[in-house]
């Protein structure tokens, strides 16, 4: 069953360009989520389907990409920052192999969820809009697949897209559209343009 929402977004003609941010989160959008788990280092890394393909295409129509990822494993003591970032370094590698792009990455290792910087909570989006000024969340896109992802964009103004996850959608005022995969956003924001 179709929902509204996607009717009432398709009905605005929002037509996306180079003045629009894109926002993905990482673990169920870019690579493949470990239900119940974290990925710890480079060998538990799987990119989701096409990927590395759809960022390709979107570095060409968007003027910044950014992920911004809760790690609270880091906090936990399940591996350390360094892991973190050596995982960031070899996605990134893997992206520009593919002539893809990421911007910048954000990430959070606290473990409360009173975390300035903690999704849903907005920290790590003021901190890229400091780094980056000319980003308008008014015209960003969050791409994420729970509802915290989407509780994050809402709250700044984005237009929210859910990765289809196994959890039951109860709240569908929060995210503009539904997808099964990130690919198929992707292909979805490239109608768009």
């Amino acid at each position: 069953m179709r929902s509204n929402v996607r009717e009432i977004f398709i009905n605005l003609e929002i037509k996306f360009d180079k003045s629009w941010s894109l926002f993905l989160d990482r673990d169920g959008v870019i690579n493949e989520k470990i239900e119940n788990n974290y990925i710890k280092n480079w060998s538990e890394f799987s990119f989701t389907y096409k990927a590395r393909e759809s960022l390709a295409i979107l570095s060409t129509f968007f003027n910044k990409i950014f992920i911004v990822t809760n790690q609270r494993g880091v906090g936990k003591g399940l591996m350390t920052e360094k892991d973190l970032i050596l995982i960031h370094k070899k996605m990134l590698k893997s992206i520009k192999a593919k002539s893809g792009r990421i911007d910048n990455i954000y990430y959070c290792i606290d473990i409360l969820d009173s975390s300035e910087f903690r999704k849903p909570n907005i920290g790590m989006a003021l901190k890229a809009k400091t780094d980056f000024p000319s980003i308008d969340f008014r015209k960003s896109v969050m791409v994420g697949d729970s509802e915290t992802d989407m509780i994050f964009g809402k709250t700044l103004g984005m237009k929210c897209f859910r990765i289809n996850s196994n959890q039951i959608l109860k709240e569908m005022h929060h995210f503009d559209e539904k997808f099964e995969s990130f690919f198929e956003c992707s292909k979805f924001i490239v109608s768009r343009i």
